[in-house]
């Protein structure tokens, strides 16, 4: 059963969000076996200047690489990514099944992205959209599309 982890900068505030996120770990029980890490984001200024952002991105990716599981495929979420459709979100999971890739890793960055070094590791750079949402909001739309990718590998109408 392959082993997802999604490595996050922030913890979930919206008790609405954290039931939503709640659900779909719920419903991957049986799919694979799924972690979810909360690492802190770096204490900044209301109106932090360019270096402040830059030494904590910096901070943020030393404890994110820290907790990437050894061996795992590395999906770093950001906007430099490359965007898929559902289908091939579930090939990605299919394909690092295939090649014995049992861990994945997405890594979602704090509100200022991922730290160059983090991008660096990273097997792939993941967009879901040219549009910015909350990063907690996020959360459960990436636990819901590996959640229908799980399905498309099983043919499941639930994609439909």
């Amino acid at each position: 059963m392959q082993q997802i982890t999604v490595l996050c900068v922030g913890r979930l505030k919206e008790p609405y969000l954290a039931a939503a996120c709640a659900e779909y770990q719920k419903r991957l029980q049986t799919l694979c076996k799924l972690q979810i890490i909360e690492l802190p984001p770096a204490k900044l200024p209301d109106d932090p200047a360019p270096a402040q952002i830059a030494q904590a991105l910096e901070k943020e990716g030393a404890a994110i690489l820290e907790k990437i599981p050894q061996g795992a495929a590395v999906v770093a979420l950001c906007v430099e990514g490359k965007q898929m459709d559902s289908e091939a979100f579930s090939r990605l999971l299919s394909d690092y099944a295939t090649a014995g890739k049992d861990k994945v890793c997405f890594v979602i960055g704090g509100s200022f992205g991922l730290s160059d070094a983090v991008k660096r590791c990273a097997d792939r750079r993941l967009s879901v959209s040219e549009m910015t949402f909350p990063h907690q909001l996020f959360r459960v739309m990436l636990l819901e599309q590996i959640y229908r990718a799980k399905q498309i590998e099983r043919g499941s109408k639930y994609h439909k």
